[in-house]
């Protein structure tokens, strides 16, 4: 009996020493919570504290202010499944199950989400959603970041604010992930403090990860054993390799240095609160919508993560608007391990079972029958439930009109700092120049040292889309979607004055021409082609130094161009002809006045066949003809046993080819001018920036709005008119006779019997009409039977259905103008009939018909 004693005793002791080393655990908590809310609001922010006690609930319907029986049922039962979880999980914290709505009234967390699927086609798909969410709304963090807040507004109340915490944030991603259609849910869980606290100074900008290289597999070069030898190399290969290495090494040591450094400073420090921060997240199942692998959304930036991802340590619970269920696996290893199948009951307890299974409340005999009466009929009451359906959501419909998709950001521009980048973004049309976003590029960690900007733009008239300035080189590189005035594709240049260095790509498939990329300085142009039918794909040209300028005033540029030295042209090889009779580059020396042909390679030749011509050039100056002399061309003719070209065809050639350079020195002329062409129309275009708004959109298109209201007070103008001028069936007849304002009986019994023999023509010709048309489908009916049944013997099975098939339609063809022939035949008088009262009751005929 004494040892007992003692062992109590001892019990008793260990149980006082855990109660206060938990009372120590949680006063530090309180402590270090209190420490962190204090930096929280010591924090600076562009974004104005909100009080929610001051928000008119006056408006809002009944549901948000009572609850039904069905919600009061709920209630009842979460309370109960609360106590049972606390009875069997003493270790683990509250669970978030029904916090207060913005009336004051409990409401289970399930019935808040409100699946809804707005008429926006970027709002059906899931990165549109989130994108949506973490640019519309505001984020506040919690009051206290160890423990769910104590209340859960609804996604209407958080949308009319644009503001809320990251419970807000998920349960409004969560309604409309649901309404497209993904299998989303809700998490209540635990993250680290750059989740938590939306800071992402330490990620890297999304806009600027590459894209995972394939690794390609190498080319085996096929070894040529004919090839000459390189000449040997004389230096000590051994001291090179020593060199190398001693250089490689001293850059990795500097490299490591920095790498070091710049870890230290980006190491983010310790937080007091490591895996205690409370978060909230959305969670999407594989399955719907061909999801393929489950993943998480953090609504704070829209982004998706891995379920392995180390930034989420834990999940209490999840629900979605028909369950609740709570997480019962380890999470020692974060969120890494986790199994999310929600039907394993061992895994996820599930608050609403659809199963009839007995609840397994607590695991010891002797516990149970420590239980109250109450209890068991609590329990009782429990199973009589297990088919309680979750009652519909108390949210009224979620909207969000076309102007607050369109405006997005909280006062249409928000700003997110990234680890050296800043990204910011812009409503549409608030920018007078389209701009919607830029992203700035840093070369330190404090953001001083700016090396790029990138700036998206919208709705601009020039196609303006992107553009990219080094600010380290300030080269600027503009890009166009399809459309643009000039066919432009890209245009990099440092400066839109001429002859500074501009490089254009255009679509080449939009131009005669086939011009893909041109490149220009001040002494050369290089064009490139593509698809061209003489298979033209470079031309190269080189410019000398220009004589005295002549500026004249109110123009752009000198008069007097650039004096042409040399044009060379690549030419693709054209398989129609042989190979030394296709050029493969030809090039005019203007200055030298010579012409370089190199043709392209023949099979199993190493050399190619060319040809230089020597212009004389004081002959044509005084107008007489060219004389051909062998000494005017040097031809090589690959492979020489073949005979030369006479000297008549190569008179011809240089013919052809000086005719050639005249157009080819015209075109050099046109490219410069289209050059300058396109500098003057982007400078206009950069001086007046236009916006194009689509005539749909009324609120902006002032115009278009113009346009609607004049043809609107138009036609009411016209209305009353046109309804007295309907169409007259008299009108007509009324013509023939010259018809003012009152007619004679001659004339009137004159119109009534033109319009009654015009009708009755009518009529018959309608008759004979269907009548030909059912002779003729009689007639071809009876060829067909007559061909069926010489040819029937001949024809296989599927022919003969086809047959069967086209005589089925024929006969149908022919029954329906039957019905249609005999239908006229029968209505017809009725319809002269009803003509002629109609006639004798026209107020115009009415008089000197009435008796008639």
């Amino acid at each position: 009996g004494g040892r007992m004693e003692v062992l109590e005793e001892k019990e008793e002791e260990e149980q006082r020493e855990e109660e206060l080393k938990a009372l120590e655990i949680s006063a530090k908590l309180q402590d270090l919570e209190m420490k962190v809310s204090m930096e929280q609001i010591c924090i600076p922010s562009d974004v104005p504290d909100f009080d929610w006690s001051s928000i008119d609930t006056s408006q809002l319907p009944s549901s948000y202010k009572t609850n039904s029986l069905k919600e009061k049922k709920l209630l009842h039962i979460a309370d109960h499944f609360l106590q049972q979880y606390a009875h069997l999980c003493p270790d683990r914290k509250p669970l978030f199950l029904h916090p207060v709505n913005e009336c004051g009234v409990e409401k289970f967390v399930s019935t808040t989400v409100r699946p809804t699927l707005l008429p926006y086609a970027e709002l059906y798909h899931w990165d549109g959603c989130a994108s949506f969410v973490s640019d519309y709304l505001t984020v506040e963090p919690l009051k206290s970041p160890i423990t769910p807040p104590g209340s859960l507004y609804s996604p209407t109340t958080i949308l009319k604010y644009q503001r809320g915490n990251c419970f807000d944030f998920s349960v409004l991603l969560c309604s409309m992930l649901i309404g497209a259609g993904y299998d989303a849910y809700c998490v209540h869980g635990y993250a680290t403090r750059e989740i938590c606290t939306l800071d992402e100074t330490l990620e890297l900008c999304p806009l600027l990860r590459k894209p995972q290289e394939v690794p390609k597999e190498g080319m085996k070069k096929s070894s040529n054993k004919y090839r000459v030898k390189p000449p040997p190399d004389l230096h000590s290969k051994f001291e090179l390799q020593q060199e190398a290495k001693k250089a490689a090494e001293t850059e990795a040591a500097q490299k490591n240095k920095e790498r070091e450094e710049e870890k230290e400073l980006e190491k983010p420090r310790r937080d007091p609160l490591y895996g205690l921060r409370v978060h909230a997240w959305v969670l999407v199942l594989s399955g719907k919508r061909e999801v393929p692998e489950t993943f998480f959304i953090n609504p704070f930036t829209g982004n998706s993560h891995s379920t392995m991802d180390e930034h989420f340590l834990g999940i209490e619970s999840v629900w979605n608007h028909r369950n609740y269920w709570v997480n019962m696996q380890d999470c020692w290893n974060g969120c890494k391990d986790l199994i999310f199948d929600l039907g394993d009951a061992i895994r996820w307890e599930i608050m609403l079972s659809g199963s009839k299974k007995p609840l397994q409340l607590l695991p010891d005999a002797e516990e149970e029958k420590e239980l109250s009466d109450r209890d068991m009929d609590d329990m009782q009451e429990k199973e009589e439930d297990i088919s309680f359906d979750m009652p519909p959501s108390w949210v009224a419909p979620i909207q969000i009109s076309p102007r607050e998709f369109e405006t997005r950001c909280s006062q249409g521009r928000k700003v997110i700092l990234y680890r050296k980048a800043k990204l910011e973004k812009w409503a549409p049309y608030l920018n007078g120049n389209g701009l919607v976003k830029r992203l700035t590029t840093y070369a330190d960690l404090d953001c001083t040292e700016v090396v790029e900007v990138r700036e998206w733009f919208k709705n601009r008239e020039d196609m303006l889309d992107m553009r990219e300035v080094n600010k380290q080189t300030q080269l600027t590189t503009d890009y166009f979607s399809p459309g643009h005035l000039l066919n432009l594709k890209a245009h990099t240049y440092t400066s839109l004055e001429p002859e500074t260095g501009h490089t254009m790509e255009f679509y080449n498939e939009a131009r005669v021409d086939g011009l893909q990329k041109r490149v220009e300085n001040a002494n050369e142009m290089t064009e490139y082609f593509v698809g061209r039918d003489d298979f033209l794909h470079v031309r190269h040209m080189e410019f000398g130094k220009r004589g005295k300028k002549i500026h004249l005033a109110g123009t752009r540029t000198d008069m007097n161009s650039q004096p042409i030295v040399q044009i060379k042209e690549c030419f693709h090889r054209n398989l129609e002809k042989p190979a030394d009779e296709d050029v493969a580059e030809r090039i005019f020396l203007i200055t030298e006045e010579t012409i370089h042909l190199t043709y392209h390679l023949k099979d199993k030749y190493i050399t190619a066949s060319k040809k230089d011509f020597f212009k004389a050039s004081e002959r044509d100056r005084k107008g007489n003809e060219i004389v051909m002399t062998p000494e005017m061309c040097i031809t090589y003719q690959a492979g020489s046993s073949e005979k030369e070209k006479k000297l008549l065809h190569l008179y011809k050639l240089l013919q052809e080819l000086t005719e050639e350079e005249k157009r080819l020195k015209q075109q050099v002329r046109q490219s410069e001018a289209e050059v300058l062409n396109i500098l003057k129309i982007r400078e206009n275009e950069e001086t007046a920036v236009k916006l194009s708004v689509s005539i749909y959109n009324t609120e902006r298109n002032e115009k278009r709005r113009q346009q609607n209201e004049a043809m609107k007070n138009t036609l009411e103008d016209e209305l009353p008119e046109q309804e007295e001028q309907d169409l007259d069936y008299l009108a007509p007849f009324l013509i023939r006779i010259g018809y003012r304002e009152k007619m004679t009986k001659g004339q009137a019994l004159r119109v009534r019997d033109d319009c009654l023999t015009d009708f009755k023509r009518r009529l018959i010709d309608k008759a004979n009409v269907i009548q030909a048309r059912f002779e003729k489908a009689v007639e071809e009916l009876q060829k067909k039977d007559q061909w069926f049944q010489e040819k029937k013997n001949q024809l296989s099975a599927e022919e003969e259905d086809d047959f069967l098939a086209r005589y089925s339609e024929t006969m149908f063809h022919i029954h329906i103008l039957a019905l249609r022939l005999n239908r006229e035949k029968q209505t017809a008088p009725q319809k002269y009939l009803a003509l002629e009262e109609k006639l004798r009751k026209d107020p115009r005929l009415a008089e000197h018909l009435g008796h008639a």
